[in-house]
């Protein structure tokens, strides 16, 4: 089917007695958050427990819990990328964070269901560079944004605002839906930025553990043995890369207005000055920063799931949660300690694996959980069939209408097909691209120093810990798993070698 977008705009405008007026069309609400780890959601049933997130989880309990959501290149901005277009980075352009611009000319959900009649609004943090298209009302955070006090930017220009920077996301958002036109079905993206590093909570949840000790993944002091170079070589260690200052909140964030510092010191310092005085080294330091990291990272999401809490009430206050489709997930995964690490870019799971609750009345049935191979790449797809559109040839996803409906198709993905390219900043993660299965994981990291394989049998080692690539016991999986990555290259229209772009900011050669 060759799709052209102007063509499709016109056919809507001229076509409302058929197309638009066919049947109710649902409103779609897209909650993301930067960072969350599905460890941290509390339906997901996390062995360390860490958060309980009962908003979020009204999500799972009246929807669907989708146990293997992927993301196709688990960074900020080219996860974002791939969500509007449907596509992976080597199509969409966005690769990394560094040197990659948004075209916002090219196909996006939010522009089609536009010009099909939705009102459209993106909130939050969109980290694309370029401005949104595709939407009636757009306030965006500049690049990360800051949790305090931050400035955002409006078609009209920019604007300081005061406060804390998840309940501006959310305020704004409830505000657009109060003012909207009630006769027209609305795509409301509200994205937050929390909880990404530098993990600053709400100030009034600064207290919400009460110093907590968390349980610590098993693997928080992994020494990469059975790996190759690309895990030793990384630059993203709780332990060396994890920042006392600002990371770590020995030093006071510099966006605090002084009664905003007031309060944040009358947390921080006391208990600064204890682990000061303790002059941990080594192993016990290492155990500090995690619990300082838990804290803070865990204290962003409590504001996130207050969020998703004030978002439901609104819905549920005015009727429209029986017709509304709402979304909650995140850019990709994160880890939390695991392998030692914060931060994400890796094929394994605790990164490329994402979280994915969706409700919608009538659809999906309450409390499922589906355990189907789904993608950040589907939702695209997904969200223009509700909305009874045509999907472009150029998206490479699959809508999930029939998985909503208990109906998975029979030629459903078994393999999904994962890629990286950021090198070296900001973490020194190597490029690497690979395919992730119910039970395996086979990845080939092959630039700029490195051409070697790693498959790992998540069944039995669901850490990832020991690579089994040349075990003989293995070797018709390894055989089969190679095929399948290079067969998915193909279909998907990888390119032979890399856009010279891809990997971003370089050192300078001396």
């Amino acid at each position: 089917m060759s799709f052209n977008l102007r063509h499709f705009a016109a056919a809507a405008v001229l076509l409302p007695g058929t197309l638009l007026a066919a049947a109710p069309r649902p409103n779609i609400l897209f909650i993301m958050s930067d960072d969350h780890a599905w460890q941290a959601i509390s339906a997901y049933g996390e062995s360390r427990h860490l958060i309980q997130t009962p908003n979020i989880d009204r999500l799972a309990n009246e929807g669907v819990r989708f146990d293997h959501c992927m993301v196709g290149n688990a960074l900020c901005g080219p996860a974002r990328a791939s969500i509007i277009t449907g596509t992976y980075s080597h199509i969409n352009g966005f690769y990394n964070n560094y040197n990659c611009r948004f075209d916002g000319s090219q196909i996006t959900f939010p522009k089609l269901l536009h010009a099909a009649g939705y009102q459209t609004a993106m909130i939050g943090k969109w980290h694309l560079e370029s401005n949104p298209t595709g939407f009636d009302f757009w306030q965006i955070l500049p690049g990360q944004g800051i949790y305090y006090n931050p400035t955002m930017i409006r078609e009209s220009g920019r604007v300081k605002l005061h406060g804390y920077v998840t309940d501006i996301i959310t305020d704004a958002s409830l505000d657009w839906l109060k003012q909207r036109d009630p006769s027209k079905p609305f795509l409301l993206f509200c994205w937050q930025k929390a909880p990404h590093r530098e993990w600053e909570p709400n100030l009034r949840d600064l207290d919400f553990d009460h110093d907590r000790k968390y349980a610590e993944p098993g693997n928080l002091f992994d020494d990469y043995s059975g790996r190759g170079l690309a895990e030793h070589d990384q630059n993203m260690t709780i332990a060396n890369t994890m920042r006392m200052n600002e990371d770590c909140k020995l030093k006071d964030p510099s966006d605090l207005d002084p009664e905003q510092r007031k309060a944040w010191d009358a947390y921080y310092a006391p208990r600064n000055a204890e682990f000061l005085k303790q002059n941990l080294t080594g192993k016990a330091l290492v155990e500090w920063k995690y619990n300082r990291f838990m804290h803070d990272y865990l204290g962003c999401i409590k504001g996130v799931d207050d969020s998703v809490g004030r978002i439901l009430k609104y819905l549920d206050d005015t009727g429209l949660a029986t017709n509304t489709i709402v979304l909650y997930s995140s850019d990709q995964g994160f880890f939390l300690g695991e392998h030692g690490w914060f931060d994400k870019r890796w094929i394994f799971e605790e990164s490329a694996r994402t979280p994915l609750l969706i409700r919608w009345p009538g659809h999906i049935t309450a409390g499922t959980v589906n355990s189907n191979i789904v993608s950040h790449i589907d939702l695209a797809e997904t969200f223009l069939e509700a909305a009874g559109l045509p999907i472009p040839d150029r998206m490479q996803g699959r809508s999930l209408m029939p998985v909503f409906e208990g109906q998975t198709p029979a030629d459903w993905r078994t393999a999904f097909y994962y890629h990286y390219y950021e090198f070296p900043a900001d973490h020194h993660v190597r490029p690497h691209y690979g395919v992730i299965t119910d039970r395996y994981t086979m990845v080939h990291f092959y630039w700029p120093d490195t051409d070697y394989w790693e498959l790992f049998d998540r069944e039995k080692d669901p850490a990832e810990m020991k690579s089994l690539f040349g075990d003989p016991a293995y070797a018709e999986v390894q055989t089969n798993l190679m095929q399948e990555v290079f067969r998915q290259r193909q279909i998907l229209k990888e390119p032979a070698k890399d856009d010279p772009k891809a990997y971003g900011k370089q050192p300078a050669k001396s």
